[in-house]
């Protein structure tokens, strides 16, 4: 059975290089997702295993490293040593797990593979007063300058309404992830669902972004159990990725619902 080491390492491997888009809240306390803040033309992660146990971490063109760059070792030894990381096939990423008291930032990162993409959206809180207020989001449409096959540029959709509305009626598979330190952890079998676009459509903040990525996320994080949402339409397939958060803000589980189709966004 593969373990989540291995999994990172099947989801991640590659040279990963795409334009990084983010929409940060500005002074006056706007944050719009009309058009990106800042553009980053060349975001470009090269992820390596020198062997079955460890690896590199080598990014550049990064909007929120120091200089731009950064380097981190990765060992299977010490790989998700807090649970904060979860893998599914074709999607991983890391999470807080739990709203900080004492922390600058409550933070996600959400990949959604298909093939030799990657589709990455990051969502990012900071305290606001007593509340936690959504400060920003990141969108990268990456390819892996590895592959000899480049998926296209993704048709971008209009609105989020737009996107989501050819899956009505459609059913699906959800799968979930419970967080818990080291490799073994494994998704649950698959159940079968049908599609519901209320947990995007009814969030306070609902965006639609590069590559097909789309989310539905509260902007102040609320005194009970939350939820966050973070979808991709891929050329055959929509894939759903829910963060479940109890009333005492502490990360339950991840969700990962895929429904199989041909759209067109």
């Amino acid at each position: 059975m593969t373990d989540q080491w291995e999994r990172n390492r099947l989801n991640f491997e590659g040279v990963w290089q795409g334009k990084s888009q983010w929409y940060v809240r500005q002074d006056d306390g706007e944050l719009s997702l009309d058009q990106p803040t800042t553009v980053v033309d060349d975001t470009r992660y090269a992820i390596s295993f020198e062997d079955a146990d460890t690896g590199l971490w080598d990014g550049t063109g990064l909007f929120l490293a120091p200089g731009g760059a950064a380097q981190y070792p990765l060992s299977r030894s010490t790989y998700n040593g807090s649970g904060a990381c979860w893998q599914f096939e074709a999607a991983g990423g890391q999470s807080s797990l739990e709203v900080p008291a004492d922390l600058p930032r409550f933070g996600h990162e959400i990949n959604l593979f298909y093939g030799r993409s990657r589709s990455m959206l990051v969502l990012l809180w900071k305290p606001d007063g007593s509340d936690w207020r959504l400060n920003a989001i990141g969108a990268v449409a990456f390819r892996c300058q590895l592959s000899d096959e480049r998926e296209p540029a993704r048709p971008q959709a209009s609105s989020i309404e737009r996107l989501l509305a050819p899956l009505q009626g459609c059913s699906g598979v959800i799968e979930r992830f419970h967080p818990q330190p080291g490799l073994s952890g494994q998704p649950s079998a698959p159940e079968p669902i049908t599609w519901d676009p209320q947990p995007f459509l009814q969030s306070e903040v609902c965006g639609v972004f590069a590559d097909g990525l789309v989310c539905g996320v509260p902007e102040r994080l609320p005194s009970g159990g939350f939820r966050l949402e973070v979808g991709c339409l891929q050329p055959s397939r929509f894939q759903q990725l829910s963060i479940v958060f109890d009333q005492h803000h502490k990360l339950q589980c991840w969700e990962r619902r895929l429904f199989s189709a041909t759209f067109e966004a």
